[in-house]
């Protein structure tokens, strides 16, 4: 489900209910389309989380942890300026769109009381978040700016006057009686979903389809009592926040989707509901657009040594030809006698053979006989000689694939901090170079920042989501006792539980954790090998992350987004 004008609806209601007359005392921007608002209201702290991501915008309050930049943008110091220390006065839903204003009151630098209005637009792609002066509508900056080459229509611009989105003359699905409704379908013309979304405001797909799929029958008064047995409880601000996972689909709603079987979990408010659904999604694309280079760039080098072993065992099938080339090499001289030069061939009797039987042996008619019978004597030396070294080159090139295939699983897992970490590993190991922008700049090592989580019954461990994380949890941080975890056989994190004898419940929790940061998050009954420190090594000279082990213990277990997100601090 997309976020639609019911869901803008519902989290107006739960803004209102709690963050009205709340002050603003924090503003941060961790990503270039995402603000994050600390207000403190009624006695507690919310984080609001604004977004104007082109694929996952949204507004709503969140317990996510984001990491701010360094130095924070321009846009954000300006709604800091204009904004920390003020109160919120009023949040509106304009109409059924998907546009909320949030009215606030503070003071300037001469201490005269000021009035904005932060408008948030969600509309895909179109999706903006606008800072505008309440009395004079003026525009003082917004997160993107929309110039006149851009649109035709509206321009987003500092100094411009604010317009809202041209509407697009729909009907209030909350203003229509059944009458009203039915006058406005055409059940001969069919597509009575698509009817019902061109013609009222507010509605997503998802719902029209929920609406058809309740009716059963498209006759007027089902497909009324449909219509107005979904819209009619959201009308009284009666919500069942919930999500369903539907064939590796997942799908959120504020009433039950009844068209979607899967497994369907319930929230105890919109905002819970939201934050849940886009746990990961916006990173996961933010890590797509700015590692974009580098996945392709692994994936290449791991298709590159794909081909490269195709072609070192065709090497190595040749290799155990040698034993033929050495008989050709033997029967060639012993023959000298009957080859002359120019001939293409010649048969003659296999001593090798207990049947006797003979062989034809191709000769180079540009060489004499003895050249061609040493000719096949060096290929039997090449072809003897290369196979030890076309099986070290296999081996080499399985070690690089497997370590590949970590990062590449890695990417999948990372965090836009995570990225830089995997990349500075890159350049280190000699694969990609420091981009020039970057050589400029002499970084002073930085101590990894690991991931910790807190199992139900109390145990802290954490969890390395890259290699050089996972260098630093199981060479430094670790104590020798101290019980680590790995998928067995699969490429994914290390775990450590800080405990030296840590209970059934923890085990199994950390276990859970560590198949979920692996190439098996998608699978289930993940083996994952557990043992003490002392018994986990890295061999001199392996690549980053590897480490071999003994004495372990194998759990299975499922991974579980629900346990990841429970557990961690």
């Amino acid at each position: 489900m997309s976020f639609d004008g019911l869901m803008a609806k519902a989290i107006t209601k739960e803004l209102q209910e709690k963050l009205e007359t709340g002050r603003i005392s924090r503003v941060y921007q961790p990503y270039k389309t995402e603000l994050l608002f600390t207000i403190r209201a009624k006695g507690t702290n919310h984080s609001l989380l604004l977004s104007a991501n082109p694929s996952f915008a949204r507004i709503h309050l969140t317990t996510e942890k984001y990491e701010n930049p360094q130095e924070p943008p321009m846009f954000c110091m300006l709604l800091r300026k204009h904004l920390e220390g003020s109160f919120i006065e009023k949040i509106e839903q304009i109409d059924m769109e998907r546009i909320i204003t949030i009215d606030i009151k503070g003071k300037d630098e001469l201490g005269d009381t000021t009035y904005k209005t932060l408008i948030i637009e969600i509309m895909g792609r179109h999706s903006n978040i606008t800072l505008v002066d309440k009395d004079s509508k003026k525009i003082i900056d917004s997160i993107k700016h929309i110039s006149p080459s851009q649109s035709s229509v509206r321009t987003v611009l500092p100094g411009q006057t604010y317009e809202f989105p041209p509407a697009q003359g729909k009907i209030n699905p909350f203003s229509i009686d059944e009458e009203g409704l039915l006058s406005r379908l055409d059940f001969n013309q069919g597509k009575l979903d698509k009817q019902i979304l061109e013609t009222f405001s507010g509605i997503s797909p998802q719902v029209t389809k929920e609406i058809v799929h309740r009716a059963k029958l498209t006759q007027q008064k089902a497909v009324a009592g449909a219509f107005f047995d979904v819209i009619g409880p959201l009308k009284n601000n009666k919500f069942e926040p919930q999500m369903v996972l539907a064939q590796n689909k997942e799908a959120f709603s504020l009433f039950p989707l009844t068209h979607l079987q899967g497994d369907v979990r319930f929230f105890t408010s919109v905002s819970e509901l939201l934050d849940r659904f886009f746990f990961g999604k916006g990173e996961r694309d933010r890590v797509k657009q700015q590692a974009h280079d580098l996945e392709r760039f692994l994936r290449n080098e791991f298709q590159k040594n794909e081909k490269k072993i195709k072609k070192l065992e065709k090497t190595l099938v040749d290799a155990e030809k040698a034993q033929t080339y050495q008989r050709f090499g033997e029967l060639l001289t012993a023959n000298l006698h009957l080859v002359k030069r120019g001939d293409q061939a010649i048969n003659v009797l296999d001593y090798y053979d207990e049947n006797g039987a003979t062989v034809s042996i191709t000769l180079d008619p540009q060489k004499s006989p003895s050249d061609n019978a040493q000719h096949y004597f060096r290929k039997y030396n090449k072809a003897k000689n290369s196979v030890a070294v076309v099986e070290e080159q296999i081996e080499k090139a399985k070690l690089e694939m497997q370590y590949l295939e970590q990062l590449i699983q890695q990417m999948e897992a990372a965090s836009p901090k995570d990225i830089e970490e995997i990349r500075e590993e890159l350049i280190e190991e000699g694969y990609v170079r420091r981009r020039q922008k970057d050589s400029k700049k002499k970084k002073k090592p930085t101590k990894p920042q690991i991931e910790s989580y807190v199992s139900s019954t109390g145990v802290e461990f954490f969890v390395g989501k890259n290699n050089k994380q996972n260098e630093y949890l199981t060479n430094r941080l670790a104590r020798q006792d101290e019980i680590w975890l790995h998928t067995k056989d699969i490429p994914g994190s290390h775990v450590l539980i800080r405990h030296t004898d840590p209970d059934e419940t923890t085990l199994t929790e950390a276990a859970t954790v560590a198949a979920f940061f692996s190439k098996a998050r998608q699978s289930s009954g993940v083996p994952v090998d557990y043992t003490k420190i002392r018994h986990v090594k890295k061999p001199n000279g392996s690549k980053p992350g590897f480490v071999i082990y003994d004495n372990q213990t194998t759990l299975y277990v499922t991974p579980n987004e629900d346990v990841v997100l429970k557990l961690r601090k």
